[in-house]
């Protein structure tokens, strides 16, 4: 039993300790956001006339990014960064947070959109830097090259039923059924809209919405070449002809891959196919499958040509149907047609108008992807909502949707080996938490990691290309944010969070009074 509990023998725990400060990670990431001009972005979209708030609106949507990529669920989990003043400087107290997401509107967000498209421009340069090129998005052996790869995908956020346009969902939950875009090459959030939870999956005009706030995230030279997927759900008619007329741009290429209908006409065009007319399907390896496992087709000269007339004749001339069978899982949910030939069928269209059916095929399968970007999604704060108010639930998945951005660009700007690839929960678990020495010298302050710390390529979070680009940021992205932490008069014993500031201690009180 000593072996076992030996360690603590001489251990105790007291208070007095000074000079260390916890979740040090979160304050890479709130410099992450300052040295790329998301701050002051924000600040600048936030700004209102005759009015100059203690607590500048674009620091504080930050904060809430940070605090939400952190692993906050609630609007009070903001203690953490305001009880470590001595590193995070003022941070606002919980009910001028309300406040601030509150004032939150449909204007507000179309300037948000504006300055983040304007920043996301800076970072991707910052990342082609680093690596070369933006990550391209891998297609079984193979990779994309630069297409840049949007996914789109309704999601299901279970809520109370005392939250504003909670309602009853298709899957019978309640709760919100919002709409999500995201870029496969970075895992970045594009656009999110949050919606009723009756509100339907194959809402066109929702989705076209949605796509075009998505696009417009892209910085412009990454337009050109882009590929659209989304599952059978979210592929109507009108959201197809939609992409279709993108292509009519200069110079621009917008290829799509969605989900389609299996419908009578479809059956009876697999019908007419023999055994040898399947092709091999490739796995996620490029190496092709058993052919008694799975196969894959293109079916659209049958569909053109199909008994009861073209069946393709309202949707565009350029449309490609491609047809992919499987044997199915035990459990799996099958109709007449697959119960009795004992395979199951999907059928996917795009307008890509070269490429064979195995590679096709290969490349909408990843579209399974997007479900993960969700998963890892409601990790960082989308999968709950913390109030009452949907306008403020909106703001908060906006918010949300920045953590996302930020934990994806410290992945690429700022990390290597495995945490460059590693999901929030670990990025909390192993460095957002972590805590270091915080020492002051040469009028400076600087975190100290031990020399034990088990991720070298973490040492320096802020590399030198990124620090580099400081200065530019007035002419990118003004305003630049100053130094949030003042230091304290030699010989005070005043708090670094009000020294410097002396509206602080009033606001706090005028909060207290309003409680």
């Amino acid at each position: 039993m000593d072996e076992l509990t030996g360690w603590s023998r001489d251990l105790t725990v007291e208070v007095g300790g000074h000079g260390v400060v916890s979740h040090t990670g979160s304050a890479a990431l709130r410099l992450l956001a300052d040295r790329t001009g998301l701050t002051g972005a924000l600040s600048k979209a936030l700004r209102r006339r005759r009015f100059t708030p203690v607590h500048d609106r674009g620091r504080v949507l930050t904060d809430t990014a940070v605090l939400i990529a952190d692993g906050g669920r609630v609007l009070s989990d903001l203690a953490v960064l305001r009880d470590q003043a001595e590193l995070f400087g003022p941070v606002v107290s919980d009910p001028t947070l309300w406040r601030a997401l509150d004032e939150i509107g449909p204007d507000q967000r179309e300037r948000i959109a504006a300055a983040r498209a304007k920043v996301r421009r800076h970072v991707w340069g910052l990342i082609e830097a680093r690596h070369g090129r933006i990550p391209p998005s891998p297609v079984a052996d193979r990779d994309l090259g630069d297409t840049i790869v949007i996914r789109m995908d309704a999601t299901i956020q279970i809520a109370h039923s005392d939250k504003q346009q909670a309602a009853g969902t298709f899957k019978g939950t309640w709760g919100h059924h919002s709409l999500t875009a995201w870029c496969d090459n970075t895992a970045e959030s594009l656009a999110f809209r949050l919606r009723p939870g009756n509100a339907g999956s194959n809402t066109a005009l929702d989705h076209i919405e949605v796509l075009d706030e998505a696009i417009t995230q892209l910085p412009a030279r990454y337009r050109r070449n882009l590929l659209i997927t989304c599952d059978g759900a979210g592929a109507t008619l009108d959201l197809v002809r939609h992409i279709t007329t993108l292509n009519t741009a200069p110079g621009r290429r917008v290829h799509y891959s969605v989900g389609f209908d299996l419908d009578a006409r479809g059956r009876t065009a697999i019908g007419q196919l023999a055994d040898t007319d399947w092709d091999q399907v490739l796995d996620h390896r490029g190496r092709p499958r058993d052919p008694d496992d799975a196969g894959v087709v293109e079916l659209t000269g049958l569909l053109r040509r199909s008994a009861g007339g073209d069946r393709l004749a309202t949707w565009p001339p350029d449309m490609r149907i491609i047809c992919r069978r499987e044997r199915p899982s035990s459990g799996a949910q099958l109709s007449l047609m697959e119960e009795a030939d004992g395979w199951r069928y999907q059928l996917v269209a795009t307008n890509t108008p070269t490429g064979h059916a195995q590679f096709l095929e290969a490349r909408h399968r990843p579209h399974a992807r997007v479900e993960d970007r969700i998963r890892t999604g409601k990790n960082t704060g989308i999968g709950h909502l913390p109030s009452k108010s949907y306008a403020l639930n909106q703001a908060w998945c906006l918010a949300a949707t920045l953590a996302c951005d930020l934990l994806c660009w410290l992945r690429l700007l700022c990390l290597d080996g495995p945490l460059a690839k590693a999901e929030p929960k670990t990025l909390r678990y192993r460095l957002l938490h972590t805590a270091a020495r915080l020492v002051r010298g040469q009028r400076k302050r600087k975190i100290k990691i031990p020399d034990t710390w088990p991720y070298p390529g973490t040492r320096s979070l802020l590399p030198g290309h990124l620090r580099a680009t400081r200065a530019d940021l007035s002419q990118t992205c003004s305003p630049t944010v100053p130094d949030p932490m003042p230091r304290p008069a030699r010989g005070t014993g005043a708090r670094p969070s009000d020294t410097g500031h002396p509206g602080i201690t009033a606001h706090r009180k005028q909060d207290q009074e309003r409680r």
